[in-house]
């Protein structure tokens, strides 16, 4: 089953004051052991203090995200709004706006899917940085609805355990899926995603434990997100990156090769 699936990914004013304290976010490092290697040279990394992404200027889109995530940056009752930006960090021509999108839905059946979570910030100040359109691309309502934003939520239960949950995520890239009907730049829409997870733990021979995830365009909202596990070493394959490369060499293939990282369940 994970064979088969893993070969389709390659080729979502009251009249009274109140005082709300949310966390200060201090500059905060997103990754542990290294930012991924292997991106375009031309790419620009921004860093928008809850995540950082680096932002390729051919495709349009992020080639990868990262965030860390802890207990306090979310909470269910967080107030937060769609917003669709330009990202006032990225020289304009080499991400889109929101116009690009106008139309999209309709003809592709294709969300703005944030790749840092929206949800996942709705405690910090800064959760309207998540709707800068560097940070989203069009993905499929069954993805983003479905499998997708399960693992989201799994990683927000996991931070709730007092974790310190590190995520990267990003695009794959196949044949040429479409294009947005309205967008006035060239760009590259992804035929799937990938998403890497890590938390810390104090053992010398595995000081991380890790899970990943490959998605297709196509999954299906019922699909059971699991079946799309993928290890850090596939994922590598298939995006040319290197991830978490200031491991030790010997410790980075051993944690990279297998899934030691079990999400809570949505139960």
């Amino acid at each position: 089953m994970m064979q088969r699936k893993l070969s389709l990914i390659w080729g979502a004013t009251l009249g009274f004051c109140a005082l709300v304290v949310l966390p200060v976010m201090a500059q905060a490092n997103f990754t542990i052991y290294g930012d991924p290697t292997g991106a375009p040279t031309t790419n620009l990394t921004v860093d928008h203090t809850i995540y950082k992404l680096s932002n390729d200027g051919m495709t349009k889109f992020a080639t990868w995200v990262a965030y860390k995530l802890e207990k306090d940056m979310f909470t269910p009752a967080g107030k937060t709004k769609r917003v669709w930006k330009k990202d006032p960090n990225i020289p304009n021509g080499q991400t889109l706006v929101p116009s690009d999108y106008q139309g999209a839905h309709a003809t592709l059946d294709v969300d703005r899917g944030h790749q840092a979570p929206l949800g996942s910030f709705s405690n910090t100040a800064y959760w309207r940085k998540t709707n800068f359109l560097s940070n989203i691309t069009p993905q499929k309502s069954d993805l983003n609805q479905g499998a997708w934003l399960r693992v989201e939520v799994r990683v927000r239960k996991l931070a709730a355990e007092d974790e310190t949950v590190y995520v990267m995520t990003g695009p794959l890239y196949g044949q040429i899926w479409g294009k947005l009907p309205n967008a006035s730049m060239t760009h590259r829409i992804p035929t799937g995603y990938w998403k890497i997870i890590a938390i810390e733990q104090e053992d010398e021979d595995e000081p991380i434990l890790v899970t990943g995830y490959m998605f297709g365009q196509d999954t299906a909202r019922s699909a059971d997100e699991d079946d799309y596990r993928a290890t850090v070493n596939q994922i590598e394959k298939c995006t040319c990156l290197d991830f978490f490369p200031l491991l030790d060499d010997e410790i980075e293939e051993r944690v990279e090769s297998q899934n030691s990282l079990e999400l809570p369940s949505m139960n």
